[in-house]
């Protein structure tokens, strides 16, 4: 007897490639809790009160948070790869994280040029939401290992990458050809000008230098730190946001195409959760 799984057959060549990861109920309510925890680890300093505990403690709030994410991104893979990650899909996600690793340092610390959210975003729409939150969190511990990057900064660019490749996978399927390079390339876009300016947050709360248009002020009205916040980000980040969303979109209009029809192509080769179905052997033992 021998053990094959059957590919999809040839006439859903056009259609989107199977999810990478299926999305159980457990699996979905782990990455609901974990955006919701991610996003208060984030915004917790424009909507806590002046008298509260978090205010007084707030120069351990970045190393807190930094302890918290990275359990809770553990706690969501392992509920993920329990409910729905074979072992193609793994290798998949090993590929595709080592990918990224290899490209990071082309672009680091350089005028905000990274070429990674390109294969991020493109594995993400090619394999499925799931698939995407996974690769965004792996692939960005994975690469500050190798670039030493490795700090307090470093779980929330996972979250914030997590979350990238999460709404690229959950991009509309419909869209194909030049429509769905359209709607890549306008995603893209804002993600990586969201991405520059979600982990300005981590730090800009602590910093004590700033000049009081720009300083975060314990105790304002939300709305007062919130321009203060996008005035940051305007003076200080926009200048690596743009060349991180032109290089990206750059980059889907070139090699979009391929790389998507390369990634389904193996997806359906792979055969996601494909049941197992033996077959008795033939007498030469093949």
């Amino acid at each position: 007897m021998s053990l094959i799984t059957r590919p999809a057959p040839a006439s859903t060549a056009l259609k989107p490639s199977p999810s990478a990861v299926r999305l159980g109920p457990a699996s979905r309510v782990a990455i609901a809790l974990a955006t919701v925890i991610g996003l208060v680890s984030f915004l917790w300093p424009l909507v806590a009160a002046p008298e509260s505990t978090a205010v007084a403690h707030a120069a351990d709030a970045p190393l807190i948070f930094a302890v918290v994410i990275p359990v809770l991104l553990v706690v969501v893979l392992a509920q993920v790869s329990e409910g729905g990650m074979d072992a193609k899909a793994i290798a998949m996600l090993g590929v595709l994280s080592a990918v990224i690793s290899a490209l990071r340092p082309l672009g680091g610390g350089t005028a905000g040029l990274e070429p990674i959210w390109v294969v991020l975003i493109l594995g993400a729409r090619a394999l499925g939401p799931g698939f995407g939150f996974a690769l965004g969190a792996i692939s960005l511990f994975a690469s500050a290992l190798l670039t030493g990057g490795v700090g307090p900064w470093l779980p929330f660019q996972m979250m914030a990458a997590a979350w990238v490749g999460l709404g690229a996978g959950l991009l509309p399927r419909g869209w194909t050809g030049r429509r769905e390079l359209l709607l890549l390339s306008a995603y893209a876009a804002v993600a990586c000008i969201a991405y520059g300016f979600v982990m300005n947050l981590w730090f800009w709360p602590f910093l004590g230098t700033l000049p009081d248009q720009l300083a975060y002020t314990a105790g304002a009205g939300l709305s007062d730190n919130l321009i203060a916040w996008l005035r940051f980000c305007l003076v200080t980040s926009l200048g690596y946001d743009i060349p991180r969303a032109l290089l990206t979109v750059v980059l889907i209009w070139v090699a979009g195409r391929p790389v998507l029809l390369a990634l389904r192509r193996m997806a359906r080769r792979a055969a996601f959760h494909a049941p197992a179905e033996f077959v008795p052997a033939n007498r030469d033992g093949s």
